[in-house]
């Protein structure tokens, strides 16, 4: 084996090492993106529910000029927002989910008190908040849709073998939660008087 071989050798082993540094590279590079697509996916949740925690309080006051003795719902609602507000603060993407999750049903509880007043249902602003409101819960739909995506692909990502090898190696290694409708989410909210 002359000069010549050698160079070969040399050349074969520079282009291993070569294609095993980009893919080392290229695979924590990938489990960092998805990462980040989890991140920006949670930011349009996180944008959405806040714009339905800003509505809340001009919705519970209009429907509280109609129904005074329903102080029970607005409480809750009014504590739920609270809560959002400590979630969001804390940064605790669980807690943010739960409290989400908890408001969407005090909501739907609101909202059937509304339907107990004719009066109220013809109020022009209370006609508006609904229709933002609905507009909102469609946009929280979606991007809870789009958040879910982006967990499936990191979570399983993590899951496979290469993929929790370089989840490991960049610290990633918590599956993130999913954003999942209740338990009895699908039947409508029951409100007794």
């Amino acid at each position: 084996m002359g000069s010549k071989g050698v160079l070969i050798g040399v050349a074969a082993l520079i282009l291993i090492l070569i294609i095993g540094v980009s893919w080392y590279v290229n695979g924590v590079n990938h489990i960092v993106t998805l990462h980040e697509a989890v991140g920006a996916a949670w930011s349009q949740v996180s944008t959405q529910l806040q714009r339905r925690a800003d509505l809340i309080p001009n919705l519970v006051a209009t429907v509280k000029g109609y129904a005074t003795h329903e102080e029970k719902v607005f409480t809750e609602v009014a504590d739920l927002r609270s809560r959002w507000t400590q979630a969001t603060g804390s940064g605790d993407r669980a807690a943010q989910i739960q409290t989400a999750k908890d408001m969407t049903g005090a909501l739907s509880r609101l909202l059937v008190v509304a339907e107990q007043y004719p009066e109220l249902k013809a109020n022009e602003n209370f006609l508006e908040l609904q229709a933002q409101l609905e507009g909102t819960e469609n946009r929280i739909s979606v991007a809870r849709e789009r958040y879910n995506d982006a967990v499936r692909a990191f979570n399983t990502e993590q899951r496979t073998v290469f993929g929790s090898f370089f989840a490991k190696r960049r610290g990633l290694v918590t599956p993130e939660p999913y954003f999942q409708a209740e338990e009895g989410a699908k039947e409508a909210p029951k409100v007794q008087f």
